[in-house]
């Protein structure tokens, strides 16, 4: 099934990616401890102004069954087990959260050459139900996704989109904020030696007639480092510098200029920190 289309949640992810994956402003730390027996280990902490929070991930693997537990620094239990094909082509994932004894959700994801569909219903006595479906190729798909609050009987969400997809680029267009909002976005792989990306994303709100445009780029400045750069219509400029410098190990600098900060500084920085030994 390499020719079917991704899910719905993928539209647009490549140049989302790009704009605004690994962007941190906080101190950041992650160690992940591999294991031979299946057995992971992740730590995290974070510091963000005078706070510190935490938490620590394991992670289990057997067969076509996954076990994801997380404790955080407020002794909250977040669990997760995932089943792969369960039914043919179809994943399964339990989630709960302890103590909120209200927060199951099943998740179900069926893969079919020529569609993808995830759906999601809390396990709850007034669930929210969620839907995504996404139909065509890995080259061109249009999808849409609902939600829906049973306790008020409402919709929560209901957007559509569409991608077209080629080696060298991806354009996406979505409607998005439950029919508010046209955001359309683009990312193009230059054929450069330094692996030179351009992305765009321009965002349309029908109400206030608001438009946002976002821009970035991404190179290679030599084997083990890239640069990221990125700036909106608003003024904000921001970069990040990715730095492996050993195997699985990076060093992550980001940092923002945001223009329209009056009362605080209008420089932001941030570290992050990932080991894998």
């Amino acid at each position: 099934m390499a020719n079917n289309p991704a899910p719905f949640s993928d539209i647009g992810k490549r140049a989302r990616d790009l704009l605004y994956k690994d962007y941190n402003f906080d101190q950041k730390f992650t160690l992940h401890i591999p294991s031979s027996t299946g057995l992971g280990l992740v730590a995290t902490g974070s510091k963000k102004d005078q706070f510190f929070v935490g938490d620590i991930n394991t992670l289990y693997k057997s067969g076509n069954t996954t076990v994801d537990v997380k404790v955080d620094t407020y002794s909250n239990v977040s669990t997760k087990v995932t089943v792969n094909d369960i039914f043919h082509s179809t994943k399964a994932a339990l989630s709960f959260n302890v103590p909120d004894h209200k927060s199951g959700k099943l998740d179900v994801q069926y893969l079919h050459p020529h569609a993808a569909i995830d759906s999601s219903i809390g396990l709850n006595p007034s669930p929210q139900l969620e839907l995504s479906a996404a139909i065509g190729s890995k080259d061109l798909c249009l999808g849409a996704e609902v939600g829906f609050n049973t306790t008020s009987a409402s919709f929560t969400k209901y957007n559509a989109g569409i991608a077209f997809n080629k080696p060298d680029f991806s354009a996406a267009l979505l409607l998005v904020d439950r029919g508010q909002a046209l955001k359309a976005s683009y990312i193009h792989y230059v054929d450069r030696p330094d692996g030179f990306t351009i992305a765009t994303e321009i965002t349309h709100r029908f109400s206030s007639f608001e438009n946002r445009f976002t821009i970035g780029s991404s190179k290679s400045i030599d084997p083990h480092t890239i640069l990221k750069t990125r700036f909106s219509n608003d003024g904000k400029a921001a970069f990040q510098v990715q730095r492996a410098w050993r195997p699985n190990s990076l060093v992550i600098l980001s940092g923002e200029y945001d223009p329209t900060r009056i009362f605080s500084s209008s420089t932001k920085l941030g570290l992050s920190l990932a080991l894998k030994p």
